[in-house]
């Protein structure tokens, strides 16, 4: 491509700073693989698989400890099986109104990646899923980081949660509950200080066929919480019991519910606490 067609493609389309979409993967490496796998995401694949892409403006890396990863419910989980399972998460912003841009370039990025051997075969995706975003709660309303900082800013934690709808028509009704009442009541007071919601989307039928197809797009929401305090600090007291008001509130169910903490990047911090 030349340097003019570039410039045509910039001088066209949506380029705001919300985040329109997300790129959420978690992934296991496999036994043995953990140091190579670790280096490996940071020092290629986090740049050339991701941050160097179109419309991708933001990234940051997760690691649950074994410690983290047995604070994890419910114990059987339609996400995870088993429910510990999912090492590293990694989340990324993209521009809204530009995902269909974003996938062309990405899936022939990955295809390339793949031919010059610059794809990590031993890991697992666990839960990989691009999806759009629907909503952000914040607990202090006006104060404070927005959404399209969150990658950014210094958070000490994050919860990952995966809500499951009895259908489409409830994923609406959910979600209305989860922003009108649910999450305002439980960030209120809490460590939390936003959470972002998405819906997952299908992945194109041209993917890398390492990465299964995404489920439960008419029937899913994707709720990322971002703490001030570390996980482990605060899990009981705000995060224990989450699964049971929404059965109560008899518009779903909690799939996955998973703490994780910032990687600090350029190092192998954590790695030996995996297992």
């Amino acid at each position: 491509m030349t340097s003019d067609a570039y410039a045509e493609l910039a001088s066209v389309g949506p380029y705001g700073v919300r985040p329109g979409h997300a790129l959420i993967t978690l992934v296991e490496p496999h036994p043995g693989h953990e140091y190579a796998y670790n280096r490996w995401y940071e020092d290629d694949h986090f740049i050339a698989g991701a941050m160097a892409m179109p419309w991708m403006y933001a990234g940051r890396r997760w690691v649950a400890t074994r410690e983290l990863q047995l604070l994890r419910y419910p114990g059987k989980s339609a996400i995870a099986q088993p429910v510990t399972a999912g090492c590293y998460l990694s989340v990324y912003w993209l521009t809204e109104g530009r995902y269909a841009d974003h996938m062309r370039w990405t899936v022939g990025i990955n295809k390339r990646l793949l031919r010059d051997g610059r794809v990590y075969q031993d890991r697992t995706h666990i839960f990989t899923a691009f999806q759009d975003h629907e909503a952000t709660v914040y607990r202090d309303g006006a104060a404070g980081p927005r959404d399209h900082h969150a990658l950014d800013h210094p958070y000490a934690g994050l919860a990952l949660e995966v809500i499951e709808s009895e259908g489409p028509e409830q994923r609406e009704e959910l979600l209305a509950w989860l922003r009108s009442r649910h999450l305002p009541r439980r960030l209120a007071g809490s460590p939390a200080a936003m959470v972002t919601v998405f819906r997952p989307t299908p992945l194109p039928s041209d993917r890398m066929s390492y990465v299964k197809q995404v489920e439960g797009v008419d029937t899913r929401l994707t709720l990322l919480w971002f703490l001030e305090s570390d996980p482990r600090e605060c899990w009981d007291p705000c995060f224990t019991g989450l699964d049971g008001e929404v059965a109560a509130a008899g518009l779903g169910r909690v799939e996955f519910m998973a703490p994780f903490i910032p990687t600090i990047p350029g190092t192998d911090q954590y790695v030996a606490e995996l297992r």
